[in-house]
């Protein structure tokens, strides 16, 4: 059960990389009083979650309605998080600045705390674990992503920002390694059928 639950937690921890996204996050606050920055950080929890829920439950529906199979999701899934995973590793990350009320839902919200590597990391979870643990490890690590954001300053000072990219980097390898185990498993599979 524990191992299930790893199972479905440590691919959505990667895909999220919260660790890489908290820099991003602090310079894009770094104005804002601690009132204000912690009414943002529940705001953005709040829309990254609600997007990955009308996801997990519209993406399922949509890929069942146009005929793609797991195997066909799981090879264009890993080739989507590969190229994610490649990019973060050799570019950094530049978002231009949003004004204030929008900052929760866009950028933060989405595409920094759920983007596309998460969007696709949480259909696969749906297909290899059930709705079940998906959902427990969406809630295990949108925790996590609010109690980062909530000690934000605290961590940056601890690990410094140089240190933070490096993790950043390190998940970056991960998730490339994560991303080729999908394809090849995506492969095998289509294989296997045939």
């Amino acid at each position: 059960m524990f191992e299930t639950f790893l199972q479905a937690f440590i691919p959505l921890f990667v895909a999220i990389d919260v660790f890489g996204v908290l820099p991003l996050y602090m310079g894009l606050t770094e104005s804002m009083d601690d009132a204000s920055r912690r009414k943002l950080t529940v705001q953005s929890v709040l829309t990254a979650f609600s997007i990955s829920i009308v996801f997990l439950v519209a993406g399922t529906i949509v890929f069942s309605f146009l005929g793609i199979t797991e195997s066909d999701f799981r090879v264009g899934g890993g080739v989507v998080l590969l190229v994610l995973a490649v990019y973060d590793l050799l570019f950094s990350h530049y978002h231009e600045r949003t004004p204030e009320p929008l900052l929760g839902v866009v950028p933060i919200g989405i595409p920094l705390i759920m983007g596309p590597a998460a969007l696709t990391t949480i259909i696969l979870l749906v297909n290899a674990h059930g709705y079940g643990w998906t959902v427990v490890s969406l809630v295990a690590n949108m925790l996590i992503v609010w109690l980062a954001f909530r000690h934000a300053p605290v961590l940056i000072r601890g690990m410094g920002r140089a240190g933070l990219r490096a993790v950043a980097k390190v998940i970056a390898l991960f998730l490339a390694a994560i991303a080729v185990m999908m394809i090849r498993s995506g492969i095998e599979k289509m294989i296997s059928v045939h």
